[in-house]
């Protein structure tokens, strides 16, 4: 039987020895023949295993030599009906030659997995000098950067930073600071009441009482917060708005360093060729009391639209501690002096950077808020 045609199928397989495995019994030519063609067959799968660039190629190559109908396996599913003395004589050649194959396809996987992983590696490959992409970094809320810039100014001034609760007693929102039962802030139209005891604070300013009654002077703290009002919302009012309360008390304390300390503030903040000036007014917790101002820095005093033709900018009061808020915490008045103020960090900001609406810092407009990026 010419090599290449395989018995009882008449499949021919191309370039590939049939065997004759299966027959009842063989003679010793034909056993010699099939193992002269098991071996041609396993030195040509091992050339054909060996020239395979992929995996792809190397699947074939197994499928073809391995697979459930390659001729190796026929070969084996043949044994079953050999006689025993045949049986043993090509059994033990077909198993070492299927053994040796599979070996050689191990192999060539592995050296293939590694030729593919190098060059995913150097196609993959991140040149790590070149730059990086940059990374979109947030917006810092004008109203933020004032109220921090401010704090800073305050503690080189010598100010430690203290902060009290949003909500408070009605006794330390107005009672100890010296604002009586009849006063037009204590009527609902302008403050928040969670009870009849209880309000949400309408200024940073009782803070004041809890610190005296906690410390003795000398005294010197700054209390950021955020204050609340039952006003109606427009471009410079809200119902709420954020307010740092400034306290100094020792001995020998008076309204020239009230004075100088705001100036300082004031001009740190806008800026050393922006005149202040302060006004008499009235709290109720402090006496003498005043108002002070800065500059407009527009018409530079001389009246625009932007300070409404007053020359001036309003940025918050202050004054003396009333003599009675200190005889509420058990301070002597007649031995101890100090002052107060309120800076409006809203006021601040909008004065500095020229805004014109309150609303602005709470909406987290981006076209807004880029602008101080």
């Amino acid at each position: 039987m010419a090599s290449g045609v395989v018995p009882r199928t008449g499949q021919f397989v191309p370039n590939e020895p049939a065997f004759f495995i299966g027959e009842n019994s063989m003679d010793d030519e034909r056993i010699a023949d099939d193992l002269n063609r098991l071996n041609e067959l396993r030195v040509q799968a091992i050339a054909v295993i060996d020239q395979a660039e992929d995996g792809e190629a190397l699947e074939t190559a197994r499928v073809r030599f391995t697979g459930k109908k390659s001729e190796i396996n026929k070969a084996l599913a043949g044994m079953a009906r050999l006689q025993p003395e045949d049986r043993r004589s090509l059994g033990a050649a077909v198993n070492t030659a299927k053994g040796e194959i599979e070996r050689v396809l191990a192999a060539k996987s592995a050296e293939i997995h590694r030729l593919e992983l190098d060059r995913r590696l150097e196609s993959e490959l991140v040149d790590v000098t070149l730059p990086g992409v940059p990374v979109r970094r947030g917006y810092t809320n004008p109203l933020l950067a004032g109220v921090r810039e401010l704090l800073e100014i305050l503690t080189k001034l010598g100010f430690a930073v203290y902060e009290g609760p949003d909500v408070e007693w009605d006794s330390y929102n107005f009672t100890m600071l010296n604002i009586p039962r009849d006063h037009p802030s204590r009527d609902l139209q302008d403050t928040f009441y969670v009870s009849d005891d209880v309000v949400l604070r309408t200024q940073t300013s009782p803070a004041q009482i809890r610190i005296m009654q906690q410390r003795r002077p000398p005294l010197r703290v700054a209390v950021p917060g955020f204050v609340y009002r039952n006003e109606a919302e427009d471009a410079s009012h809200g119902d709420r708005f954020y307010q740092i309360e400034g306290l100094a008390v020792d001995t020998d304390i008076t309204l020239a360093d009230l004075k100088g300390t705001l100036t300082q503030v004031a001009q740190r903040f806008f800026g050393s060729d922006r005149p202040v000036r302060f006004r008499p007014h009235y709290f109720p917790f402090t006496e003498p009391s005043a108002e002070y101002d800065i500059q407009c820095a527009v018409c530079q005093g001389a009246g625009c639209r932007s300070c409404g033709n007053e020359g001036w900018l309003e940025l918050g009061g202050a004054g003396m501690v009333h003599p009675r808020v200190l005889e509420n915490v058990g301070y002597d008045p007649e031995k101890l002096s100090g002052f107060a103020f309120g800076i409006g960090p809203d006021r601040y900001t909008m004065s500095k950077y020229g805004i014109t609406d309150l609303r602005l810092f709470r909406e987290n407009d981006l076209r807004f808020l880029r602008q101080f990026s």
